[in-house]
C-alpha cells in the first residue's frame, strides 16, 4: 500500500529522461525562433479539446514570436509540422507514436528531424502537453487569468532532441480559489482537473470530491419526526428532526433501516452520475456521532468513531460493487472519524478521503516538533496500511478571516510532496473558493496549481517567480512583507490550524502598518497602472491586518472614540480596496456587505455617510 519509492521513480521519469536526451552529441537543433515557414497538423476527427489545444499553441507562439502559424488537417509535405494530437501524418512521421494507449492525462513529447509532435490520452493529455511546451521551451508563465507571462522568443531560440513523457502523480488536484471558479480556461491552463465540465477545455476527472453526504442520503426533516430511532442519540435522547443536518446531526449507523435508506440513495445518485468514478457515503459537518449502545460497542472495540462509520460505508460498498463493479465508495476520515479502526479495515471498493483541519499551518506537516502535525502523520501512517486509496482534503486560509495573513505558504511545498510520496491518489487544497481577493489569492493559487501538477517543483522558486513576473519593480517590498509575516510568526512559537485571530498566530497589532508602508513603496515602484493595480489587490491583506483592534470587537461594543478616529481610515481603505477587487466574502460564512454593516453600528455611521 505505501511505496516510499514512488516519488523518488516520478523524480527519475522527470529529469531522467530530459537528462539522457541532452547527452545525444548528435540530436538535431530545431529554431524555434524560426518557424514561419510551419504549420500547425490537427486532424479534422479529434475532439473539440484537441482543436483548442491547437489555437491555444497558436496563440501564444504568436505573442512569444509575432509569427501566426497556419492550422491544417493535413500535412502536405514531410516536414516542418508541430502535430498536435493523433493523426495518421503524425503517427507515420518521423516523431510518430500512438497516443491513444495513454491513460487521459499523459503526454508524449517529440522533436526531430524537422517536426514536433504533442500528444497525449483522452481527453486531457494532448492539452496538457501543450501547456508543458509552452512551459518548458518558450518560457510562458500562467500567472493569473488576466496575466500569461510571455517572453519574446529570440530568433537564436533552440532546442535539441526531445522524446519525453509525463504521467501527473496526482489523478485529483484541486485548488480551491474563486479565481478558478471564475474562469476555467485559466484553471485549465494551470492543470487544475475539477473545475468544468466544458468539453472543449478537456472536461473534468470522474473522480469527485468526496464530501458529507448524509444530510442529503438521510434528512431527519423527511424522516426523524416519524423514525427519530434512525439518527443520533445522545443523552438518552434522538436528535431529529433538527433545522440543519448538517451541523445537527448524524445517523445511527448500526440502524438497518437507515443502511437500507442510504444504499437506495447511493445507487439513485450513480445511476443520474453515470459519468463518476465515485461517490460520497460520508458524515455531516458535526461530531454529533451515534452513541447508541450499539454504535458505542462498535466504536469502543475499534477505539475510534470510525468503527461504526467504516462498517456502515463497507456495507454500502459491497451493494454497490455488486451493480457498479467499476464505482469506488469513498468516506472521509475527518475531527472525531479520522484515527482508523483497530481492526476493520476498508474494502477494495473504499476511498478514504484523510482531512488535516486540526494540522497547524505554521509548521510543515512532517515537522516531529509539531504536535497537532505528528498525530496527523501517525494516523496517515496507518491509513496506507490499509488502504491503497487515500485522497487528502488539506486547509489552506484562515476560514475565520480569508484576507487576514496566513503564514503557511513556506509549508505548502513539502506537504504536497509528502501527500505524493505517502500514495496519495488525489488532493483538495481548501482555500477561499467563494471569493475571489482572499489574502495572496493569486500568489497562492499559482503555488498550489504548479505543485499538484508537478510536486517536484521548488516552492520557493515559485513564488520568487511569481512575484517578480506579476509585479515587476514592485516585488522586492512584498516580498519583505511576506518575510516579515512568516518570521514574526515563526519565532513565535505558535501553533494553530485553519481558524483564528491575529494574535493566534503569532502577529503583532502593528504587522498590518509595517505591510502598509511597504505596499505603498511597492506602489510607488510600480512601472505603470496595471501593475500599480495588481500592488493594490495584494495589499488588502495588510490593511485587514491593520483594522484588527476593531475587527475582533462586537456591533455593540462601544470602542473608545480616538480608537475609532485612527481606525476608520484604514477601514475605509479596506473596503474600498475589496469592493474594488471583487471581494465577496471576509470569511468561510460572512459577506463583506455585513461586515460593512457591523463597522458601521460599531462606529455609529449612518448608511448615508462615509464610512
Amino acid at each position: 500500500m505505501s511505496n516510499p519509492r514512488r516519488f523518488a521513480k516520478f523524480i527519475v521519469m522527470i529529469f531522467g529522461t530530459i537528462a539522457s536526451l541532452s547527452d545525444q552529441g548528435t540530436a538535431e537543433t530545431i529554431n524555434l525562433g524560426e518557424l514561419r515557414d510551419w504549420d500547425i497538423v490537427v486532424a479534422e476527427s479529434v475532439q473539440s479539446c484537441e482543436k483548442y489545444a491547437a489555437e491555444e499553441f497558436q496563440d501564444f507562439y504568436a505573442r512569444a514570436s509575432g509569427v501566426q502559424l497556419t492550422i491544417n488537417s493535413k500535412a502536405d509535405r514531410s516536414g516542418k509540422h508541430i502535430f498536435i494530437g493523433e493523426s495518421p501524418e503524425m503517427v507515420s512521421s518521423p516523431v510518430g507514436f500512438i497516443s491513444s494507449e495513454l491513460s487521459p492525462e499523459d503526454f508524449r513529447i517529440r522533436a526531430a528531424n524537422g517536426n514536433i509532435s504533442i500528444a497525449g490520452g483522452s481527453p486531457r493529455g494532448t492539452l496538457y502537453g501543450v501547456y508543458q511546451f509552452l512551459e518548458d521551451y518558450l518560457g510562458v508563465r500562467f500567472l493569473t487569468f488576466d496575466h500569461t507571462h510571455v517572453p519574446k522568443l529570440s530568433p537564436l531560440s533552440t532546442i535539441d532532441e526531445i522524446d519525453r513523457s509525463y504521467h501527473p502523480p496526482l489523478s485529483f488536484r484541486f485548488s480551491f480559489y474563486g479565481e478558478n471558479f471564475a474562469h476555467a480556461d485559466f484553471a485549465t491552463r494551470l492543470r487544475i482537473n475539477t473545475i468544468t465540465d466544458d468539453s472543449r477545455l478537456g472536461g473534468k476527472t470522474g473522480r469527485i470530491l468526496i464530501n458529507h453526504s448524509f444530510g442529503n442520503q438521510i434528512p431527519s426533516k423527511v424522516y426523524g419526526e416519524k423514525h427519530p430511532e434512525y439518527f443520533a442519540e445522545r443523552d438518552g435522547k434522538r436528535l431529529a428532526p433538527v433545522e440543519d443536518d448538517w451541523f445537527g446531526t448524524e445517523p445511527c449507523l448500526t440502524n438497518p433501516d437507515v443502511l437500507g435508506i442510504v444504499t437506495e440513495h447511493v445507487l439513485k445518485e450513480i445511476r443520474e452520475n453515470p459519468q463518476a468514478e465515485n461517490v460520497s457515503v460520508c458524515q455531516n459537518d458535526n461530531n454529533k456521532f451515534c452513541l447508541c449502545s450499539r454504535c458505542a460497542e462498535l466504536d469502543t472495540r475499534e477505539e475510534t468513531p470510525m468503527g461504526s462509520l467504516l462498517t456502515f460505508v463497507n456495507a454500502v460498498a459491497e451493494k454497490v460493487e455488486q451493480d457498479y463493479p467499476k464505482v469506488k465508495v469513498g468516506t472521509l476520515a475527518y475531527w472525531y472519524s479520522r484515527k482508523p479502526p483497530r481492526h476493520i479495515v476498508p474494502r477494495s471498493n473504499v476511498q478514504i478521503q484523510l482531512c488535516s483541519i486540526e494540522c497547524c499551518l505554521a509548521h510543515p506537516i512532517t515537522d516531529s516538533t509539531c504536535p497537532l502535525n505528528q498525530a496527523f502523520c501517525d494516523d496517515m501512517r496507518r491509513w496506507g496500511e490499509i488502504c491503497n486509496d487515500i485522497s487528502i482534503w488539506n486547509y489552506n486560509t484562515n476560514f475565520s478571516s480569508y484576507q487576514l495573513p496566513c503564514p503557511n505558504l513556506r509549508v505548502i511545498e513539502p506537504n504536497i510532496r509528502y501527500f505524493v510520496e505517502n500514495n496519495a491518489q488525489g488532493v483538495f487544497m481548501q482555500a477561499a473558493g467563494n471569493t475571489t481577493g482572499a489574502e495572496f489569492s493569486d500568489l497562492r493559487n499559482y503555488l498550489i496549481s504548479r505543485l499538484l501538477w508537478n510536486p517536484s517543483l521548488n516552492g520557493e522558486e515559485l513564488i520568487r517567480e511569481f512575484l517578480e513576473l506579476h509585479y515587476g519593480p514592485a516585488a522586492p517590498p512584498i516580498r519583505r512583507y511576506i518575510d516579515l509575516v512568516h518570521t514574526e510568526a515563526q519565532q513565535s512559537g505558535k501553533h494553530r490550524n485553519c481558524f483564528g485571530t491575529l494574535k493566534d498566530r503569532g502577529l503583532s497589532d502593528e504587522i498590518g502598518l509595517q505591510g502598509i508602508v511597504l505596499f505603498e513603496e511597492a506602489s510607488k515602484l510600480a512601472p505603470n497602472e496595471e501593475t500599480r493595480y495588481r500592488v493594490e489587490k495584494a495589499s488588502i491583506c495588510a490593511y485587514r491586518a491593520a483594522i484588527e483592534p476593531t475587527w475582533i470587537l462586537k456591533a455593540d461594543a462601544q470602542p473608545e472614540p480616538s480608537l475609532i478616529a485612527s481606525q476608520r481610515p484604514l477601514v475605509r481603505r479596506f473596503f474600498q480596496l475589496s469592493e474594488r477587487h471583487g471581494v465577496s466574502m471576509v470569511s468561510e460564512r460572512q459577506s463583506l456587505s455585513d461586515r460593512l454593516k457591523t463597522y458601521r453600528q460599531l462606529f455609529g455611521i449612518s448608511d448615508s455617510d462615509e464610512l
